[in-house]
């Protein structure tokens, strides 16, 4: 494995482990039944300030709902590449190895939002429905960063001889990411706590796909041994 890969593997365990502590202390800190239905909130006292100071937007709310639709759109259209690719080459040994590694990147994404949405630390500040809702991480929030920020990656090898558009598509799924995560904060449907776990995670999980992207490449870059 060389250098790079490296560091960026390190970077994404220690960015692993800041979610794994931050989420121990809104777990265990403050806690207090300040939600609907007297449910409790780790650090309660800045999540109650923050949620009082922002109160609660639909409009918001449902712009960062269209937000996702839009990332898991995109999603899509790299996953609609690849099953391309799979029936054009007739072997799943012949696709892009990035469109294999992307198409892992995405079942570990979804695997934390069940996992998360089984394994409840909090609930939202309001309800949506008639029922409490897990909220911790936020999980759109994390689908939208992690997936956005994937396509970035993704743009910068598919739009490399393509400066003008590949800056184009950078800017657009920059703004997705910042609009969303302001946004879900000024919605008011999530904790504070749930909105920045949400950024610490997909930061962690974009760190890891980082890593193993550069893996890839380091190792397509390593000449092989003619004796072998």
């Amino acid at each position: 494995m060389q250098k790079r890969s490296t560091k960026y593997f390190i970077l994404a365990s220690v960015l692993f482990l800041c979610f794994a502590l931050f989420t121990v202390i809104v777990a265990t800190v403050d806690v207090q039944p300040i939600g609907p239905q007297q449910s409790t909130v780790g650090l309660a006292t800045v999540n109650q300030a923050v949620f009082t100071f922002f109160g609660v937007n639909r409009l918001w709310y449902d712009a960062t709902d269209y937000l996702g639709i839009a990332a898991i759109a995109t999603a899509l259209g790299f996953a609609i590449g690849g099953l391309a690719q799979l029936i054009r080459r007739k072997s799943i040994k012949k696709v892009d190895p990035r469109i294999l590694l992307l198409g892992a990147f995405y079942v570990a994404v979804l695997a934390f939002y069940v996992f998360f949405e089984l394994c409840v630390v909090n609930y939202r500040p309001v309800l949506l429905s008639q029922a409490l809702e897990a909220s911790y991480p936020s999980s759109h929030t994390m689908v939208v960063v992690c997936l956005m920020g994937a396509a970035m990656l993704q743009f910068q090898h598919v739009l490399r001889n393509r400066k003008g558009w590949l800056l184009a598509a950078e800017t657009v799924s920059a703004l997705v990411i910042v609009i969303t995560v302001v946004g879900r904060l000024l919605s008011g449907v999530h904790w504070f706590t749930d909105i920045a776990a949400g950024v610490l995670l997909s930061v962690a999980l974009l760190a890891l796909y980082r890593a193993a992207l550069q893996y890839i490449e380091e190792r397509a870059d390593t000449p092989t041994d003619p004796q072998e």
